[in-house]
Formats: structure tokens, C-alpha cells, sequence
């Protein structure tokens, strides 16, 4: 359940007036043989980090955000954990997916409906193919922060920084706006704490009941095949109810029926915003970061001594990392012991983003090296960013048929090596974009414009993402 995150704070008397007021406890804790805190990170080498133009007006925000309620409650990122030991250990599946990166100015009710319309849509078709639960985190209520390959971009004939996302500055092609002003932090909080609120609402107010399932169909996506297919399951679906409803069960009393547990995630690229919205839950002692119930550290911030894995490695959320091809078995390794020293099920998710021509040729010998170590974790497949090409109108995108060829490619070597391929890692967006090219539309390149608006990376449309789950569910099935 995702909390209402301007509401319902903290529950029972015995919880520190220090918790619920947002205020960061001193305290240290041990991790390994070393000390934590969720300050540590900063005698690291801190990577992919804006620079600010004043560290005073910066200090100011992250004081004033470490002072305001937190977003998720320990509770709800306990339940997390537990849902996602079930994937590592075979019995269940991750589907985590969102946006690239969120905008502050298509932020509304109708854009996260739809979002979360196609991700149960996605989830429906996984469980309904492969019998198993479905765990559904979104890249949302926090993804505001990009990595960039280069800190500057030539506009015409003048550098300027680049645009790092809307946490961090704007992408219109000018100095003050690409100029990182801290108060946008701020504006990331208060985004994701209304986000927070609206995904509370779908997902536990009428919206999710299974009996609903038909509506979850977009207008835009009932017409196509993928549609018609997702329609056939939602009558099947209501046939079951009536069956079971028929037979004298209680169909009310049954809570799963008429809501989802949904959870946000988002990738943990600004320490300071982080760091402001890190709390200690008086209860179990734990440090967890309050800005989402599951962060993930990236391909260009993964570095064993670098400051990003240093803060994840003392935080208890569920923790994901990006695995590109050119990591290598012992690099894989030591991270997973330094962010994962417990070996707790479900607590380190690794998301391969390795290229559909390379994957069933690199991916064998890290999965066995994980295997033979014996960490629990989750393998999650992001099919999207290693199969980027840029169009020959400039624009980035992605070919449909190079994501599933990935995917299929990942699920063939968990088969070779004999390990579970637990999750899938999208980039999508429930309005009808023209941003990755095929699938069942064949989205031709000269058609990339007409509805182009994503702030960085292309993203699958509802139908691809539904084409693409249908596809995906086969192959759990198989």
C-alpha cells in the first residue's frame, strides 16, 4: 500500500517526535566493519552531481526538506521486501515501470490514472499467462533526475550545462534555465508527495478492483489488437468472479480483489536530496531513505568506492543496480556483498541493460558467478537503454523488435544457466507517444514527431507496453 504522503505521518505514541517532524537522528550505524550514516557518502567521490551555483541557497532547501514529513513509511517498504523475497526465491514476478524521466509540467490526475492503467494492464496479462503474483513498482514519485554522458551541450554556438531533469533545471536552451536551482528540489518533493496521494487513491479507492478490469483498457488501445486481447482476459476474468461469487463466497471480504499494493521507485542520483529525506525508524533502529520505497544506483554511479553505492549500502529499502555487459564478474560481486552483505532475499534487485546482440553471450557468466556465491537476488531485464539509436531526424528511439530480443535473450540464458529471470524494467507512459519505433503499429521513423514529447529518454506507448507484456508472459509461460 502506498501511503498518503501528506497525511497519516506516523501511527502509535511510542514514534519519535525526531521521526515525524522529518528531523536526521545523529547516529551512526555498523555496516560491515565501517561506520554509516547518511552523510558517510560525502568522503566519496560523488559522481553525475549538478553544480550548484550556491552551496548556502542548497543548504537552506536540503534543511528545510529534512524537516518535512517523510514520503513512505517503514511499513510499506518492510512489505515491499517481503513481496520481492517472493521473486527472488521463484514465486513471483517483478514489473517495475514509468517514466524516463518525470516533468513537472505534465504533472496531472489524468497522465498518473493513465500510467497506472497500463501497468495493471501489463500485470494482468503476466499473472493471467503465468499463474504467478505480479509485484508492480513504478518509476514514479520521485524519477526527476537524469545521468548525463556529458555535464555540457552545444546549442548553436554556446555551451550550456545539460539538462539533468526537472529536479535539477529545465530543458529550454538557454543559461538560466539550465542553470541548477536548488529550489526545484522542493518542487520534486511536493510533486511526488501529491503523486503519492493520487496512487493511494487509484490504488486502493474502486479504482483497482479487479472487477474493474475492463476500464483499465485505453481508449487508444481498446481498438488494437493488443487491446481485443487484454479484453478477452478481462471477460474470462469476469466469468471466474461470477463463478466464485455463484459458489457462495464473499467476493467483499476478499481485500486483494479490490486493491493493489503499488510501490515507487526511483533512480537515487541526487545525494543531497536523498540524504535530506533519509530517517531512522525508531522501532527497528533502521536508516530508510523516505523519498521511495525502492532507489536504484545507475550504470554510471555503480562504482564500488563511489558515493552512491557508499548511501545505498546503509539505507534497508529494497535496493536495484544497473549490470551493463561490461562489468565484470568480480566488480558484480563485490558490489552485491557491499550493498547486500546479509544476503537477504528480495534486498538487491539486478537490472541487466546489456544489448540484445550481446546479451545471451555475457549475461551467462555473471549470473552463474552470482549463482555460485549464492546471493539472493532478483535479475530484472531493462531491454530499453542499451538498444538507444538515434533516428535520422536526430531524435533518440528504440526499436520494439530490439527490445524483445533482449528480453527473449535474457530469458534464454536464466534458462541456460538455470536461475529465474524474475522482472522486467520498462520505460513507458500511458499517453499514445510516437517515440520507439515497430511494434504492432510499425511506427516508422518519418512518424516519430507527431507526438514526440518526452524530456529525455524515447518510451513505449500502451500498446507497445501491453504488445510487449503479452510477450513476456509467454515466455514465463514456456
Amino acid at each position: 500500500m502506498v501511503e498518503q504522503a501528506t497525511s497519516r505521518i506516523v501511527t502509535g505514541q511510542a514514534v519519535s517526535k525526531k521521526m515525524a517532524d522529518g528531523q536526521a537522528v545523529s547516529k551512526e550505524i555498523t555496516t560491515g566493519n565501517r561506520e554509516w550514516s547518511p552523510s558517510s557518502w560525502k568522503s566519496y567521490t560523488a559522481l553525475q552531481q549538478p553544480d550548484w551555483p550556491s552551496s548556502d541557497a542548497l543548504d537552506s532547501i536540503t534543511t528545510k526538506l529534512a524537516s518535512m514529513p517523510a514520503l513512505v513509511m517503514p511499513a510499506d517498504v518492510h512489505r515491499l521486501q517481503d513481496e520481492l523475497a517472493r521473486v527472488a526465491t521463484g514465486n513471483a514476478f517483478l514489473l517495475q515501470a514509468g517514466d524516463c524521466s518525470e516533468s513537472f509540467d505534465e504533472f496531472s490526475a489524468r497522465a498518473i490514472r493513465d500510467k497506472l492503467k497500463v501497468i495493471l494492464q501489463m500485470a494482468v496479462a503476466l499473472t493471467y499467462a503465468s499463474g504467478l503474483p505480479v509485484v508492480k513498482v513504478g518509476r514514479i514519485a520521485g524519477q526527476f533526475a537524469k545521468p548525463r554522458s556529458s555535464a555540457t551541450e552545444r546549442v548553436g554556438n554556446t555551451d550550456l550545462p545539460a539538462f539533468r531533469g526537472h529536479m535539477v533545471n529545465c530543458e529550454l536552451p538557454d543559461l538560466l534555465s539550465r542553470t541548477p536551482d536548488p529550489q526545484r528540489l522542493i518542487s520534486a518533493y511536493n510533486q511526488s508527495s501529491a503523486t503519492l496521494t493520487l496512487l493511494n487513491t487509484f490504488s486502493s479507492g474502486g479504482f483497482a478492483d479487479l472487477s474493474h478490469v475492463h476500464s483499465w483498457n485505453l481508449e487508444f488501445v481498446a481498438s488494437s489488437k493488443q487491446g481485443k486481447r487484454y479484453n478477452k482476459i478481462a471477460n474470462e476474468i469476469d466469468q471466474a468472479l461470477r463463478f466464485i461469487s455463484a459458489c457462495g463466497i464473499d467476493m467483499d471480504s476478499v481485500e486483494s480483489l479490490h486493491r493493489v499494493n503499488f510501490y515507487t521507485s526511483h533512480e537515487a542520483l541526487i545525494l543531497r536530496y536523498e540524504e535530506s529525506l533519509t530517517r531512522n525508524d525508531p522501532f527497528s533502529g533502521s536508516w530508510y531513505d523516505s523519498s521511495a520505497h525502492m532507489l536504484w544506483v545507475g550504470e554510471r554511479t555503480r562504482q564500488l568506492d563511489g558515493a552512491h553505492v557508499e548511501y545505498l549500502s546503509g539505507v534497508s529499502n529494497p535496493i536495484g543496480m544497473k549490470v551493463s555487459g561490461s562489468i565484470t564478474s568480480d566488480e558484480l560481486i563485490a558490489l552485491c556483498d557491499k550493498l547486500d552483505p546479509d544476503r537477504t532475499p528480495g534486498k538487491l534487485t539486478l537490472i541487466t541493460r546489456i544489448g540484445h546482440t550481446k546479451i545471451e553471450d555475457l549475461l551467462p557468466p555473471l549470473l552463474e558467478a552470482v549463482k555460485q556465491e549464492g546471493f539472493p537476488v532478483i535479475w530484472a531485464c531493462d531491454p530499453m537503454h542499451a538498444n538507444t539509436i538515434t533516428a535520422e531526424s536526430g531524435r533518440k528511439t528504440r526499436r520494439f523488435d530490439d527490445i524483445l530480443e533482449e528480453t527473449k535473450g535474457f530469458f534464454n540464458a536464466h534458462r541456460e544457466v538455470g536461475t529465474w529471470p524474475g522482472g522486467i524494467h520498462i520505460e513507458l507512459t500511458g499517453d499514445n507517444v510516437t517515440e520507439c519505433l515497430g511494434g504492432l503499429d510499425n511506427l516508422a521513423e518519418d512518424q516519430l514527431h507527431l507526438r514526440y514529447t518526452t524530456t529525455c529518454d524515447p518510451r513505449l506507448n500502451a500498446r507497445q507496453s501491453i504488445e510487449l507484456a503479452f510477450q513476456v508472459a509467454e515466455m514465463l509461460r514456456a
